[in-house]
This record gives structure tokens, sequence and C-alpha cells, in this order.
């Protein structure tokens, strides 16, 4: 009897320790828990805190991009990036400097607008839409069209917002600026007709850009 004790006892006791092994806790290499997170990456998203940046330039001027880490850390990589289509391109480099700060200036080339995203470790956030501008001759149409069909599709109303274009397709995005004002519309009809002239802006664009009719005005797009 006491050898079939033994075998039974030693049997219980694979038992229990399979048991033991089902319910600890692994963690795998190269994972970190819930709680040492923040220490492994040295920021999350709420601790990139914008600052003052200049986003509304002329092509070729200098346009930057300030803000800090909360947290202070100080030397870590900072990556300034574009949304170009559905995809993100880095434009800048910088490293945190003293208190978390961090920096960006560059001179944008082409034309355009794009959101801008900071990268600090595993946190991003974005910080806003660059406006890269150049001067471009306008003038505006409406009273005594209301009605008519626009190219673009629909019909042309005093409260219909964009702009006419003869050659970029119907819907793309176009950002006016005068002055403080900016406005960001899109192609909804074929136009101008006037030598000269590259776009026509809508009544309401117009009177959302306080301008007065013929003259030249900043687009990005």
């Amino acid at each position: 009897m006491r050898p079939h004790l033994n075998l039974r006892a030693r049997r219980v006791a694979t038992a229990l320790g399979a048991l033991c092994l089902a319910i600890t806790p692994v963690v795998l290499p190269g994972t970190a828990r819930s709680d040492d997170t923040r220490a492994a990456h040295g920021a999350v998203a709420a601790d990139i805190a914008p600052g003052q940046s200049r986003l509304n330039v002329l092509a070729g001027r200098q346009a930057s991009v300030h803000g800090r880490v909360r947290s202070g850390a100080v030397g870590r990589p900072a990556l300034l990036q574009r949304r170009s289509g559905t995809a993100w391109s880095t434009i800048d480099h910088a490293t945190t400097r003293a208190g978390g700060a961090f920096g960006f200036a560059f001179r944008p080339q082409q034309t355009g607008s794009a959101r801008l995203r900071v990268l600090v470790d595993a946190a991003r956030r974005e910080i806003g839409r660059l406006n890269v501008y150049r001067r471009a001759a306008v003038s505006w149409y409406g009273p005594g069209l209301y009605g008519n069909k626009l190219s673009c599709g629909g019909r042309l109303t005093p409260g219909t917002l964009g702009v006419a274009h003869k050659t970029l397709p119907c819907g793309s995005p176009v950002t006016l600026r005068r002055g403080d004002r900016v406005i960001r519309v899109r192609v909804v009809d074929r136009g101008p007709y006037v030598g000269g002239r590259e776009f026509d802006l809508t009544s309401a664009t117009r009177q959302r850009l306080h301008f007065g009719g013929v003259g030249s005005l900043l687009v990005a797009g």
C-alpha cells in the first residue's frame, strides 16, 4: 500500500505545480508593464505642449514650430512631420533642451497646405496646419449669375463658398489669405476667363475675406 500512496502523492504534487505555472504572469522580452510605460518612453501625447509657431509663410520664407515636453525630458530626439496624402514625412529634426523645450526652423519651397505633427519618443501630437503661400491675381463673381449651374455641380447662390479655376480638379482645396483673414474653400466652378486672373471668388468667399474686387491674394494650394 505504501508505494501506491507515494505514487498518488507525486501525482498531486505534479498537478499543483502545473496549476501554479498556469496562473503565473508572463512578461515577454521587450515588453513593459503599464506602470513602466511612461518611464520607458519618456513622454505621452498629453506631455507635448505646442508653443508659439509661425505656420503661415510665403514660399521660401522661414517657418517655425516651438513647444516643450511637460515632463522636462532633456536630450530626447524630436521630429517634425508633414502630412502628405495618407502618409507622414519627416521635414526637420531637433533635440529637447533644458525644461523639455524644442524648436524647428525651416524654409518650405513649395506652396500648399498640410497638417503638421511633432513626435517625441512614442508621443505624437498635431500642432496645426502649415500654409505656404504665393501671390495670385483674383476677381469675384455672383450677382446676376445666381441660379446658374456650377461646372463642378450644383448651382451658384449668395451663400456658395468656393473659387473658380480653369484647370484645378473640382473639389481641390484652396487656402486664401488676406491680412489676418484665412479661409479654406474648394474649387466649385471654371474660370475666370479674363486675362491675368487666376481665381474667381464667389461672393460669399469674397465677403469672408473682406476682399474689395480685383487684386491679389495669398493662395496656398
